[in-house]
């Protein structure tokens, strides 16, 4: 008989849990069915449709699923008609019935038998149905996961001229598909892991064998196993969780929307990690440059995507730079500038009240908000914040004398490049209120100071023991050919070391 069990209401989840561990299925049936209703007790979606066959009526089936989860039509026509129509013998023996259904009556791609309630729940919950008979004490799992999914469109995050138009979805298994279409080869490997006490999600680490380090894979592997949180609702709370520098706001764990960027990190040697209910797919190792690739720099000419790419560069650095250098000559190294232009932005700052170190950080936290606000809103309201913010607020604060035109300018410039390069957003901000901060208290030299603590915190960075600035302190070797610039694709014959060590080469020669 099955274990007695508090029938109150209010139970936590916690007490269900124990309550899973300790009870099993028992050979009567109504007593399966009441340690189910229990476990899922206020569950309005659980459904119980109990069948007979007609030709052996002595026995009861029973088949439990969750509404919304399933594709009904799956339940119908491939469990419960099948059950009811086929023609079963009453001298059927018991491990023969288990073997009939489970080989030739029940039409799924995935029939399992199972003993554990736990793992029963499970598959319940993520949309399997549960078929229990009457006089076993265990089940079959067969799959009819039906929920409704967001169909495959291209990202808003990363939208490209020439490229593909695909992007992941919140469904790990199309996710998988989509970077299996791609990289149509049998050495690439997907395993999978659940996390999260709660949630139980689903995540699968995918490599190419031979391309991979074996130790990132298991670096990887034991940084995943030590997670113990509640829950995980998306990528990005792993991302944190495997952070190599959690102090840092320098990511050391990359990530994408798009399985075209997914594949191709793959085949330089990296490590995907999809998370179930997450179109953002995590990479390591990550290496600073990358915040500054674009995938559509490998579909366009090399020459135009070198330039592009060092235009992203250069408006990182002058995003971060542009307004500490101006408020550090303006202050403090007037000699600096020729005389005309002192003098211009001298009478500009005529009856202006702020300081210039208020009327900078004013500004640009006037435009992080309106940037911030453009983003959340709906996307007409978003552009009428946009105009709004940049046009009007703009003139108006150089018409009434609160703020210099010199200073505006230079905010809407250093704003304009931040946007160059989306991911690197969160440490151009950072870094760019860090140095305005040390060029008000020193000058040039507080600029100086600050440019060198942040290079000597990223040199000390790595990413799954790979160095953070790995190819851009050398133009000596082969990691630095597709770092500052794209080469053309007939040069890019290796990839990059110690990330593809196992494997350096990526094409032959004789393609030029």
């Amino acid at each position: 008989m099955p274990r007695k069990m508090d029938s109150g209401k209010n139970r936590d989840s916690n007490h269900i849990q124990e309550v899973n561990k300790e009870a099993s299925l028992r050979y009567n049936l109504e007593s399966n069915l009441e340690l189910f209703t229990h476990i899922f007790n206020g569950d309005e979606t659980l459904r119980i449709r109990k069948i007979q066959n007609k030709f052996l009526s002595d026995v009861t089936f029973c088949v439990i699923y969750l509404d919304g989860m399933v594709n009904t039509e799956i339940i119908n026509e491939n469990i419960i008609q099948p059950i009811m129509q086929n023609n079963l013998f009453e001298e059927i023996s018991l491990i023969q019935l288990l073997e009939e259904l489970q080989n030739k009556i029940i039409v799924s791609n995935n029939v399992v038998k199972e003993h554990d309630t736990n793992k029963m729940v499970r598959s319940l919950i993520s949309g399997d149905t549960v078929l229990l008979i009457n006089g076993y004490d265990i089940s079959l799992i067969i799959d009819s996961k039906g929920m409704q999914m967001r169909s495959i469109s291209e990202p808003e995050s990363a939208r490209v001229v020439r490229g593909p138009r695909e992007g992941f979805t919140e469904a790990i298994m199309t996710n998988l598909s989509l970077i299996r279409r791609i990289i149509n080869n049998q050495d690439l490997k997907m395993k999978f892991k659940e996390i999260g006490k709660r949630t139980h999600t689903k995540t699968c680490i995918c490599y190419i064998e031979g391309l991979a380090s074996t130790e990132i894979i298991t670096e990887l592997e034991k940084r995943l196993d030590a997670i113990e949180l509640d829950a995980i609702l998306d990528s990005g709370y792993i991302q944190e969780l495997i952070d190599d520098a959690p102090f840092s706001p320098f990511e050391t764990v990359g990530y994408s929307e798009r399985p075209d960027v997914i594949a191709a990190k793959l085949l330089e040697g990296r490590i995907a990690l999809v998370v179930d209910g997450s179109p953002f797919v995590l990479t390591v190792p990550y290496i600073l440059i990358e915040g500054w690739h674009a995938n559509e720099d490998y579909y366009n000419n090399y020459i135009f995507a070198t330039f592009n790419r060092l235009l992203r560069m250069t408006g990182a650095f002058v995003a971060t730079g542009l307004p500490a250098i101006f408020l550090a000559i303006t202050c403090f190294h007037q000699e600096m500038l020729p005389t005309p232009l002192l003098i211009s932005i001298s009478a500009s700052r005529m009856g202006v009240p702020f300081p210039s170190i208020v009327s900078l950080i004013g500004m640009l936290l006037v435009f992080d908000i309106i940037r911030e606000a453009g983003i959340r809103m709906p996307a007409p309201i978003g552009q009428a914040v946009n105009i709004v913010g940049t046009l009007v607020l703009g003139q108006a604060v150089v018409e009434a004398k609160l703020i210099s035109a010199p200073v505006v300018i230079i905010t809407a410039l250093s704003g304009i490049m931040t946007l160059l390069s989306p991911t690197m957003i969160g440490i151009v901000v950072l870094a760019r209120f860090f140095l305005l901060f040390l060029s008000a208290v020193m000058g040039i030299y507080g600029y100086i100071f600050g440019m060198i603590l942040i290079i000597i915190h990223v040199l000390n960075i790595r990413s799954f023991g790979v160095p953070y600035l790995l190819g851009m302190t050398t133009v000596k070797n082969h990691n630095s050919q597709d770092i500052w610039i794209r080469v053309p694709w007939w040069s890019m014959t290796l990839r990059p070391k110690i990330i593809g060590a196992k494997n350096l080469v990526r094409q032959s020669r004789k393609n030029r």
